[in-house]
């Protein structure tokens, strides 16, 4: 655990939501190299498994391991994750938030209820989960860093609801970090933009689609090529330090390859 001496992160309590694939899955495995006690949130019990069976690789052993099967569309379920994992362990001292899907639709063709389930899952239950977390939080001086997009700080079409909800939670970071700054607490987001994970597919793309997709990636970001969840993972734990970035807050911080400084057509 060599790399702990670097982030002062050993034993502090990391509540990861989404933590069953892609960026939140990776977060997870990076927190655990930094020997960090985990509550692992998801809506997949066998992928949560899959999830604390990789931290346990990376050398948290399993009691230092909570996974917490939740829906966080419903709103006591976001609370239930707080009150669970402080529960466990008896303090929290970061809260990631990952948990986040992806619905496709412009203006005139996205219905009322996928808007509601995305601003839902993306925004609403980020709010609850990190008010039911502040309180917590104030006794460690402890942080928080969401998981945004480069949609929230530039415009793309035919995602018109994930572009908002990833506007509300950069305006959530730095809202909070403002209004949490007294009490030692620091609130920043990571913005990837294309990252290799199961987001797009999840939203109905099928595999040719997904690898076009992906080929296309290459002329939208400036170094020529999508990111990988690893490396959006490790800026996490970069925001989540003390030790590293105790001097940051009310960042968005983009981990997107350039794209966000293109404007490619």
């Amino acid at each position: 655990m060599a790399s702990s001496l670097l982030t002062g992160l050993a034993k502090k309590v990391v509540l990861v939501t989404g933590s069953t694939s892609g960026i939140g899955r990776y977060a997870a495995v990076e927190f655990a190299k930094n020997g960090s006690r985990l509550a692992l949130t998801g809506r997949r019990r066998d992928a949560l498994i899959e999830t604390a069976a990789l931290c346990q690789q990376a050398g948290v052993s399993e009691e230092c391991i909570l996974r917490l099967e939740a829906d966080l569309e419903n709103v006591d379920e976001c609370k239930k994750v707080v009150s669970k994992t402080v529960d466990k362990f008896g303090q929290l001292d970061v809260l990631v938030n990952a948990a986040g899907i992806l619905t496709s639709g412009g203006i005139e063709n996205l219905s009322l209820e996928d808007y509601d389930k995305q601003m839902n899952v993306n925004a609403r239950a980020l709010f609850v989960t990190t008010q039911e977390a502040v309180p917590h939080l104030k006794i460690t001086k402890g942080n928080i860093v969401n998981v945004s997009s480069v949609t929230g700080l530039r415009a793309f079409p035919g995602v018109l609801s994930y572009c908002m909800s990833k506007g509300a939670v950069d305006q959530l970071t730095r809202c909070a970090a403002l209004d949490l700054a007294e009490y030692g607490i620091r609130c920043n987001s990571v913005n990837p933009g294309v990252i290799v994970t199961s987001l797009h597919k999840s939203a109905g793309m099928n595999d040719e689609a997904y690898q076009k997709f992906l080929e296309h990636s290459k002329s939208t970001h400036a170094l020529g090529r999508p990111g990988e969840a690893e490396e959006v993972a490790k800026a996490i734990v970069f925001l989540a330090s003390n030790q590293l970035s105790g001097f940051t807050t009310g960042v968005t911080l983009s981990i997107d390859g350039g794209r966000g400084v293109m404007c490619p057509r």
